[in-house]
């Protein structure tokens, strides 16, 4: 995995998984101190219900208690903001763009796009304007204060992400991307112990040290930093620091060591999220996929039975194509564990439901190690080079690679990939 190559989708990707909810300690004018404090209480308390839902994945109930928080206190610019990130994630979800697989090998930018101008695009466009339009006059009012600098680049990092990864305009979005990583900077730079801060400012000096040196140039060119420890670590310490950005950076986390192949630090952190967050059953897919990567498929397999199982009883919609997500996965585990023609039988279903060609890859991958298993080595190279094809058309760089070593090597149990 440390192979990867990133390109220019893979940061906006990136910058998507980065910039899901920023909150902190909030600005309000125009009020008398008592009655400001208190309606800042409120607010607090409904942003922190919201973030709850939203990270449950219970959209309609986040939507609803952040505009409630928007109803007490008007100049809370964090419940626009984080409205505003609830819609952006609710779309990107219905792309089903939905796990850390989206963001490791896959590099074109080839999601299907939905239309624009519906409900959501409108509360996502509205809700984000009214908090850039709060947070810019903020800056200009109190150019010294941390926070203010702090939630105009959370603003514009919510903007990033939404041209990048919905609209599909990766390089119009590097211009809010930078506006967002200079406000953090500044933030930092005022209030050195703001490591929510360091949440953004981290993760691109951790994807700009990743690029080849001709797009590294770009970025520095651009005003971006690169320092790829550096940048680990900020997003630790964003990780760890006890604030409203906390979870975020945990996400940020999971999908960082994964590509670093640091697997029992990215199982502790999903097991933490499954923790908080029990109705986000995508956890258990996550959870499932990071332990097939380090190839533990006992630890796979009960974590995605346990989430097939909340999937079965979930009333919730499913995002587009996920249940061949499960199933790949639930059938990537049988053939690990040699149990082919299960596996078989799981494969070929994820076959039926797949909507991207990456993914129709790697279960082709799948398919054609547990013809290996059974001996028919013809089969098998048919299968690989099906899956070598469908990799390759959608810029799958890791499943290539893997592809090459199967055609010529074949899959035995615990040989391979």
């Amino acid at each position: 995995m440390t192979s990867l190559r990133w390109s220019r989708t893979s940061l906006s990707a990136v910058t998507a998984a980065a910039v899901l909810f920023g909150l902190t300690t909030e600005f309000a004018a125009h009020a008398p101190p008592a009655a400001r404090q208190t309606d800042r209480d409120k607010a607090a308390a409904l942003r922190t219900r919201g973030l709850d839902f939203g990270y449950n994945h219970d959209y309609a109930d986040a939507f609803a208690t952040f505009k409630e928080a928007i109803a007490v206190d008007p100049d809370d610019t964090a419940a626009y903001r984080l409205l505003a990130a609830s819609a952006w994630v609710r779309l990107l979800l219905e792309q089903g763009a939905i796990t850390v697989e989206d963001y490791l090998g896959q590099t074109r930018a080839n999601l299907p796009r939905r239309p624009r101008g519906g409900e959501l695009d409108q509360l996502f466009h509205d809700s984000l304007t009214r908090a850039i339009v709060i947070s810019e006059q903020r800056v200009r009012e109190q150019a010294g204060d941390a926070d203010a600098h702090y939630q105009l680049g959370a603003a514009f990092g919510v903007q990033a992400s939404y041209v990048a990864t919905i609209e599909g305009r990766v390089m119009d979005s590097l211009k809010y991307a930078r506006r967002a990583y200079r406000e953090h900077e500044r933030t930092l730079t005022l209030d050195p112990r703001r490591k929510d801060a360091g949440l953004v400012v981290g993760m691109y000096r951790y994807i700009v040290s990743n690029l080849s040196m001709p797009m590294r140039l770009g970025a520095y060119l651009a005003g971006f930093g690169g320092d790829r420890a550096l940048g680990l670590r900020m997003v630790e310490e964003a990780a760890s620091y006890p604030s409203d950005a906390q979870t975020n950076a945990m996400f940020v986390l999971v999908l960082f060591y994964n590509r670093e192949d640091r697997f029992d630090e990215a199982l502790k952190l999903i097991a933490t999220l499954q923790r908080r967050y029990p109705r986000n059953r995508l956890l258990w897919l996550e959870a499932g996929n990071t332990a097939l990567r380090a190839g533990r498929a006992a630890e796979a397999r009960a974590a995605l039975e346990e989430g097939l199982a909340k999937l079965a009883t979930d009333a919730r919609p499913r995002a587009p194509g996920e249940a061949a997500r499960w199933r790949h996965a639930y059938g990537a585990t049988l053939v690990l564990q040699g149990e082919v023609a299960r596996a078989r039988t799981e494969l070929e279903a994820a076959l039926d439901g797949a909507l991207r060609d990456w993914l129709r890859g790697r279960i082709h991958k799948e398919l054609g190690k547990a013809a290996d298993l059974e001996g028919d080595r013809s089969r098998a190279v048919a299968s690989y080079r099906r899956a070598e094809s469908l990799c390759r058309a959608d810029g799958d760089d890791t499943c290539t690679k893997d592809l090459k070593a199967l055609i010529k090597n074949g899959y035995r149990r615990g040989v391979g990939r």
